[in-house]
């Protein structure tokens, strides 16, 4: 389990690394690299749109990548989708940019946005998949959360490097030639990543479903036709932790920086700090849910977060470093209580035949609804409003659907 913990968590970690760094860019600087003849507020608006092509790529993604790990095995698609996530972003970092080639830069942009999300919707359900089918019924949540850290350690990983650069470079060096060092960097990391799941093994419960001849013909069509329930609610219990990371994680850099006359290095610091607090929370989370169960500290979690989103921005307008730090630690931790139990939630909302392709569609599709648009709705909210208030009403309706969905879902997980 050691092992296997590693590779599903490393991996993907690799993975958020290369879309987490796209995210933080979008907010900090590709605004002006790509589309520079707007106003700033304008053109954080269309790189907002940029980085939501990549959650709409991604139920194409979970759709493709989901029907591959029923054919072909969980280990094909974590390899494959590391794959394409590294060579895509290398790509991104030598983009020119408006200035050099006009259109056809956010253009190329948006096109090989919409890559990265497919190649992060195809890895969700293997990662997860792995550790949770090779591991003890009775431990699913603490190993099914294992990739779930890897979110926050690829976004911390990838906020430390943007702190660096930001650090050593002046703001004309990153406008410049800066911003392209953490893109070119996956280089070195997506060849560990390969080497740590290409020894690994396939799943023993996808090894049974082989000599069995079980394996379905169709897995996306049998998911829609006798699993709609599954994604349902494996769907609406992603949308409002989906609503606040992108809240604390993507539109506070932003507000922080343009807003708040806040530094990109302090912004990004904070962040770091918080994204480290979030992947040790996640496994606590997921540890407590085997014992607990579930749904009770899924629902602890949102609690807290409609909470949080009420102080979140009057933390942010105090004008104090320590309120600022405390608002993006604490929301990161009440976003771990949701997102620890989350992966096995989603994963024991469908039965073993179709796990892998139910987990993904529900994962994926309800990402598009949740965090992809949230940015640019964010930003949309505060520019037609002049305030904050609508924002902090769009995540508290977020919040209020999961925990609705919560309640209605069933009490007994589908067992193996």
């Amino acid at each position: 389990m050691p092992r296997l913990a590693f590779a599903s968590a490393a991996g993907t970690s690799l993975e958020y690394y290369d879309f987490a760094v796209y995210n933080t860019l979008a907010a900090l600087v590709f605004g002006q690299l790509f589309f520079p003849s707007f106003e700033p507020l304008t053109g954080t608006i269309f790189s907002f749109a940029t980085f939501a092509v990549g959650y709409l790529s991604r139920p194409l993604g979970g759709a493709l990548f989901g029907h591959l790990g029923e054919r072909h095995g969980r280990r094909f698609v974590l390899v494959s989708t590391l794959l394409l996530m590294g060579v895509t972003t290398v790509l991104i970092g030598l983009l020119p940019t408006y200035s050099q080639i006009g259109v056809w830069a956010p253009a190329l942009l948006v096109t090989l946005r919409f890559f990265q999300g497919m190649a992060l919707g195809g890895e969700w359900a293997g990662a997860v998949l792995l550790p949770l089918e090779h591991g003890d019924e009775r431990q699913r949540g603490r190993n099914a959360s294992f990739a779930q850290t890897g979110a926050s350690v690829g976004t911390l990983l990838a906020a430390g490097v943007i702190a660096l650069v930001s650090l050593f470079l002046s703001p004309a060096e990153l406008l410049t030639w800066g911003w392209r060092l953490p893109l070119l960097a996956s280089v070195a990391l997506v060849v560990f990543g390969l080497w740590l799941r290409v020894g690994v093994s396939e799943t023993p419960v996808f090894r049974e479903l082989q000599r069995s001849a079980r394996k379905p013909r169709a897995p996306l069509g049998e998911v829609f036709r006798g699993h709609w329930r599954g994604l349902l609610v494996a769907g609406g219990a992603r949308v409002g932790p989906d609503v606040l990371y992108s809240l604390v994680a993507v539109f506070s850099l932003t507000y922080l920086t343009t807003v708040a006359g806040v530094s990109r290095a302090f912004a990004v610091g904070a962040l770091s700090l918080g994204a480290a607090c979030n992947a040790v929370l996640i496994l606590v989370a997921g540890g407590l849910s085997d014992r607990l169960g579930r749904r009770p500290v899924y629902l602890a979690g949102v609690a807290a977060g409609l909470l949080w989103a009420l102080v979140f921005f009057f933390l942010l307008d105090s004008g104090s470093k320590a309120a600022i730090v405390a608002a993006l630690v604490s929301g990161l931790a009440v976003h771990a209580f949701m997102y620890g139990p989350q992966a096995a939630f989603i994963a024991e909302q469908f039965p073993i035949r179709v796990r892998f392709a139910g987990a993904s569609v529900a994962y994926t599709f309800a990402g598009l609804f949740g965090g992809g648009i949230a940015p640019m709705a964010f930003t949309a909210l505060y520019r037609s409003q002049g305030g904050t208030g609508g924002i902090t009403a769009y995540a508290i309706a977020a919040l209020l659907l999961t925990g609705i969905v919560l309640f209605v879902s069933r009490r007994r997980a589908v067992r193996d």
